[in-house]
């Protein structure tokens, strides 16, 4: 996905229902939006990790599973979820496994009191999920996109094919007609210029003798007449063609 077409960073949304500035906003086909949000609290967790003691460790966990669902409760109440044309909920990305980890092992439940919230909890790993499928969606949508587009450009090769068509066979007649008059043109030569050329020279009237001696080129013959157009008919390869004509 391109940043400033399918998906923007820090764009404010405002509207009767919400307001803020997601970090993340991702323009869904048809105009709505899914807003991504990945400010997160750390301090407790990393308290937590910096120290040796088991219950002190215990108590930064337990604390800092609070201030995750006291951020999911302020997510919500920005109210990107209530957006025009937002899907009814907003992604809070967490940049490590281990925080979810930890914040479902003091409470269970957080998850489901989040999605209550509106709120869906993304991982590094089901964020890559949903931005596979957004970007699946935007790759669907360009085809359909496209596939109209096609329809109009067949539909012009078409009539272009037809109107080829029509050019190629009114070609053929031309040089049919052609060739026939030429067949028509060479006794008519021959009965009124050549015979009394040839009937004068032997009269004693002088003249190039070679010059009476003529021989008219043969016609192309007939024109191979082009098949109609049929939408049964089979496509060729150009390397079958190739391949008669040696």
């Amino acid at each position: 996905m391109r940043e400033g077409h399918e998906y923007s960073r820090q764009k404010s949304t405002t509207d009767a229902d919400s307001s803020g500035i997601p970090d993340i906003t991702v323009k869904m086909p048809g105009g709505s939006a899914i807003f991504i949000d990945s400010k997160f609290p750390f301090d407790r967790f990393l308290d937590a990790f910096g120290t040796q003691v088991q219950s002190e460790r215990d108590d930064y966990l337990s604390q800092h599973t609070k201030d995750l669902l006291k951020h999911v409760e302020a997510l919500a109440k920005r109210g990107y979820h209530k957006s025009a044309g937002s899907p009814d909920f907003v992604v809070l990305f967490v940049p490590f496994e281990t925080l979810l980890a930890e914040a479902l092992r003091i409470d269970p439940a957080f998850l489901e009191k989040a999605f209550k919230l509106n709120v869906t909890v993304a991982t590094p790993t089901s964020m890559m999920a949903l931005l596979r499928t957004i970007g699946y969606i935007f790759t669907r949508n360009k085809l359909a996109d496209n596939a109209d587009e096609i329809q109009k450009v067949a539909n012009t090769f078409l009539k272009n094919i037809t109107l080829l068509h029509g050019k190629i066979v009114a070609v053929g007649k031309a040089i049919s007609s052609t060739a026939k008059a030429y067949e028509d043109l060479i006794p008519t030569a021959e009965r009124t210029v050549l015979s009394p050329a040839r009937r004068i020279h032997n009269l004693g009237v002088t003249g190039d003798k070679d010059k009476l001696a003529i021989e008219y080129p043969d016609s192309p013959g007939a024109v191979r007449e082009l098949k109609a157009i049929s939408a049964d008919d089979d496509f060729i390869e150009v390397e079958e063609i190739e391949g008669d004509s040696k």
